[in-house]
């Protein structure tokens, strides 16, 4: 058996590394992938969910998300106490998933002349730049993620002679739900949808690339953490009324 926390920390680390590693190949120069459309990157991502959950889910639940977290410890399905050490194997996995992308793809960071292009590997940024508009975004993305988790059920197929366990397969649905807000609702911002996933990596590009202020965006930084932490707080907070009425 896996260690659940060290479960969170790889699943994490296999979703951002091939999520961003998807993004890489796209938009770096002389990559195979390059000039890859949208279609490709939210389609990645999904898919780098459904390793990361297929990974992890058996030991840890595979939260890989510190608002997923969040969200069930306020709905009484994960243990508070176990919260913070979740949270720091989010970003430490987003954090070496990340790093791992930049050694990966090193002889096309070094070509590509952009450092905007750089960044986009790592973090994610408006496409038009409005804070309020951009928050709402990110609120609302993580809503419709987690309001959407509650209502997942058991993926097993069985009867009393023939049981079926689906297994891996049960990963598929959270891949779907990732993908359909990527091609809906991840135009505006980029959809983070998950603080581990955008801060973590944003702090590695920091440390590589320096006190490059206008591409990293501090300012800009704490929408897609603040974002999704709200959306999750608001959807778990909805399904506990919405179980009540």
């Amino acid at each position: 058996m896996m260690n659940l926390y060290v479960a969170e920390f790889l699943g994490t680390m296999f979703m951002m590394t091939l999520g961003n590693g998807f993004v890489a190949n796209v938009l770096l120069y002389n990559s195979k992938g390059q000039n890859g459309v949208w279609m490709v990157i939210s389609t990645g991502w999904a898919l780098a969910v459904f390793v990361g959950v297929v990974v992890a889910g058996p030991y840890s639940g595979a939260h890989l998300n510190p608002a997923v977290s969040l969200g069930l410890a306020i709905a009484g399905e994960f243990s508070w106490a176990k919260l913070p050490i979740y949270v720091a194997m989010q970003f430490g996995g987003a954090m070496l998933g990340s790093l791992i992308v930049w050694l990966f793809y090193k002889d096309h960071f070094n070509i590509t002349e952009s450092l905007n292009l750089k960044a986009a590997c790592f973090f994610t940024s408006p496409a038009i730049s409005n804070k309020f508009r951009n928050l709402f975004c990110e609120f609302f993305g993580t809503f419709v993620l987690l309001f959407a988790i509650f209502h997942f059920k058991g993926a097993e197929i069985s009867d009393s002679k023939t049981p079926m366990g689906l297994g891996s397969i049960g990963a598929i649905p959270v891949a779907f739900l990732v993908w359909a807000i990527g091609l809906s609702l991840g135009g505006t911002t980029g959809y983070a949808i998950n603080p581990a996933r955008d801060l973590g990596p944003r702090m590695v590009f920091y440390f590589l690339y320096g006190n490059t202020n206008k591409v990293t965006e501090w300012t800009y930084a704490w929408i897609p953490v603040i974002g999704p932490l709200i959306g999750a707080a608001i959807a778990s907070a909805l399904v506990i009324f919405l179980n009540t009425v």
